[in-house]
């Protein structure tokens, strides 16, 4: 329908439907433009997409000058997707003009010029116009609101006014009445006059103490100046005690610095010492083995030659390794002494 709507309207390219089965805003756009252009020749809408908020900008513009100029409520969500919702919102604006051009007899519907210079879109005019509809509107339920509240409170209110109306008026009950309000007003006047006749005392006090105020300020200004321009008679000696405070303190900053780098000194010089007692100690120990080793090797040796010597070489022999063995355990427990 949509197609066929817009090729009897006259729209100079082919439209189908498979045009809008993915977002395409530039047709959208430019079937847009073509619509308002064809409602009416002389509108300002300018037709620049480029970017989004240009887009956001077009879209807001042919809402509101269908809004108020054919009374169209489009969706600008849908026409912004661009797609087949856009198509929907695009289809009230071509039933329009396509019943208005069957209605005058099949000829194209055109606003005369007449009108379109009358009813000249401004869009700043007509969103304050909006604004104030909203909120006439709005008055206008609130009150319909209360009107109706006050509606369905007229049976019961219905029957005291007419006891009251019906009862008969007495003019010295009246005169009573109008005596006792007269008098309240005085009273009330009576009271408005004292509070405005303390209102000026309560404003002469406080100018009053406003003036003392300001005599104290200036001589407590005055007091200050004083003090300032004085040397206090200890101000030598704090200057003295600020010098030697500040040497003592640059001195201990030194002592600081040495002692730090002494007790660096100090540890360095402890850990080479313990790795240097941890390599001796090794070496020790690695020698201790190693005699050890030669000791019993020495001793197989010797119960290995006593099958092949005399009784008396035997002895000699023994005393000789006992001797070698003594030598070396003496030679070892230096070393361990050491």
């Amino acid at each position: 329908d949509f197609t066929e709507m817009m090729r009897a309207l006259g729209y100079p390219r082919l439209i189908s439907m498979e045009n809008f089965h993915t977002p395409n805003f530039m047709l959208v756009s430019e079937v847009l433009l073509w619509l308002v252009k064809r409602y009416e020749p002389q509108s300002d809408i300018p037709g620049d997409v480029e970017t989004e908020q240009d887009r956001v900008f077009f879209i807001k513009a042919v809402a509101q000058f269908m809004a108020t100029k054919a009374h169209i409520k489009l969706n600008t969500k849908k026409l912004y997707q661009a797609d087949g919702y856009a198509v929907k919102e695009l289809l009230k604006v071509t039933s329009v003009l396509y019943g208005a051009m069957h209605t005058q007899g099949g000829e194209r519907a055109e606003l005369p010029e007449e009108d379109s210079t009358k009813f000249k879109f401004d869009l700043g005019s007509k969103i304050a116009d909006l604004k104030a509809a909203r909120q006439l509107a709005s008055e206008i339920t609130s009150k319909g609101a209360v009107l109706y509240d006050l509606l369905g409170k007229e049976v019961e209110l219905r029957e005291a006014r007419t006891e009251s109306i019906a009862r008969p008026l007495e003019i010295n009950e009246a005169e009573k009445v109008m005596k006792i309000a007269i008098n309240s007003v005085l009273e009330e006047v009576q009271k408005t006059k004292d509070m405005l006749n303390n209102v000026a005392l309560d404003e002469a006090s406080l100018e009053a103490k406003i003036e003392k105020r300001k005599l104290e300020l200036e001589r407590g200004q005055k007091r200050l100046q004083t003090l300032q321009s004085v040397r206090p008679a200890f101000m030598d000696e704090y200057e003295k005690i600020e010098e030697q405070l500040r040497e003592q303190y640059s001195t201990y900053l030194e002592k600081f610095r040495n002692l730090t780098y002494m007790e660096q000194l100090l540890d360095d010089h402890r850990r080479t010492e313990q790795e240097m007692f941890e390599e001796t100690a090794n070496m020790l120990r690695l020698i201790q083995n190693r005699l050890k080793e030669e000791e019993q090797h020495l001793l197989k040796s010797g119960s290995n030659d006593d099958s092949d010597i005399d009784i008396q070489e035997d002895e000699g022999s023994d005393s000789e390794g006992d001797l070698q063995i003594m030598r070396h355990r003496i030679s070892t427990e230096a070393l361990l002494q050491g």
